[in-house]
């Protein structure tokens, strides 16, 4: 009796320490399941480092003027303008590449000419690749490219007198001023940056090499392009085919940029390029000065300014050296394209 007890006991205490071993290794088994579960949502959650910032602005703005028995007098007229201002920055390290696109174009349309007259037209692509010195330096090695054109062309008219003068009558008496790639500037400069604040930026390129490019012959002389070694084969228009469609130019190239937002209202921004060509005359500098402020009425309706200056010694209008200068006022519609931040 007493042996069979013994026994029981002992089956007892072998079954209980089984099942509390099989509910210890269950019991394991399930927090290293719930373990490698949050490891794997970590691993998931973890995101990857994106180095690039993009962001493109698009405005469009319209006006209407209409005139009904108005004593003063004046024409009907409506004008169109749009733009758009891309952007699309690297930043590694003390690596950066910084690449902004903008095009602007707009026309008009007025009573007293029977034509749509371009007033505002631009292509301007700029690519700074850039090496910091150090990470807090504010100085960096940079490479940059340059890109200036339009898109279409730009006529000069007078009027061809006569009453009621037609829409051909108009073109017959124009001039051709501009046109695509008539002229257009390219620039590839090495240099240094001087950052002192996040919002503005001087470059300095003693070494910039570049071309002026007139594709259109008739406006060689204008933009004072170079004779060509031989023309007397030519037949025609002697003073149009007689000249370079390219001229090269080495020089030294100063840029100033900067940015500024007096509020969440009111932001600007100014770009002054000085270019010293080396080959030839390298007092004249050639002078280029944009600006642009935004007055913010709401989410997506803003009113602009814009000017724009360029003095270019190569370039004659009515035969002599002249300052241009432009401006441009616009209420408009404003949409920015960004990509959504990961939270």
């Amino acid at each position: 009796m007493k042996k069979r007890l013994i026994t029981a006991a002992a089956l007892i205490l072998a079954a209980n320490t089984g099942a509390w071993a099989q509910l210890n290794v269950q019991d394991a088994a399930a927090k290293a399941a719930e373990a490698l579960a949050q490891t794997q949502e970590e691993q998931q959650a973890e995101v990857k480092p994106n180095y690039w910032t993009r962001f493109a602005k698009f405005d469009i703005g319209f006006t209407n003027t209409m005139l009904t028995n108005w004593a003063a007098g004046g024409y009907n007229q409506t004008t169109l303008a749009s733009g758009l201002d891309a952007n699309a920055n690297y930043k590694k390290g003390l690596t950066y590449w910084n690449n902004r696109l903008q095009l602007d174009y707009g026309f008009l349309y007025s009573e007293d000419k029977p034509l749509i007259q371009k007033n505002k037209d631009q292509m301007l692509l700029d690519s700074k690749w850039g090496y910091k010195t150090s990470e807090k330096s504010k100085w960096s090695y940079t490479a940059s490219f340059n890109f200036r054109s339009q898109f279409s062309d730009t006529y000069k008219y007078t009027n061809p007198g006569g009453e009621n003068p037609t829409r051909e009558d108009w073109r017959a008496n124009s001039l051709l001023q501009s046109s695509f790639l008539s002229p257009a500037y390219t620039t590839l400069s090495l240099g240094i940056d001087w950052a002192p604040k996040p919002w503005i930026t001087v470059n300095f390129s003693p070494l910039t090499g570049g071309f002026t490019i007139v594709r259109r012959e008739e406006l060689r002389k204008t933009y004072s392009m170079a004779l060509k070694d031989s023309y007397e084969s030519y037949t025609g228009d002697i003073e149009s085919y007689m000249y370079r469609a390219a001229r090269f130019q080495l020089g030294a190239q100063l840029t100033a940029n900067a940015k500024f937002s007096i509020n969440d209202v009111f932001t600007g921004e100014t770009k002054l390029i000085l270019f010293s060509d080396y080959l030839n005359h390298p007092q004249e500098l050639r002078v280029n000065w944009d600006n642009k402020i935004t007055w913010k009425l709401a989410k997506h309706f803003g009113v602009t300014f814009q000017t724009w200056l360029i003095y270019d010694p190569n370039v004659l209008i009515d035969g002599i050296k002249k300052v241009q200068f432009k401006e441009f006022l616009t209420f408009n519609f404003t949409y920015t394209l960004e990509p959504k931040k990961k939270k």
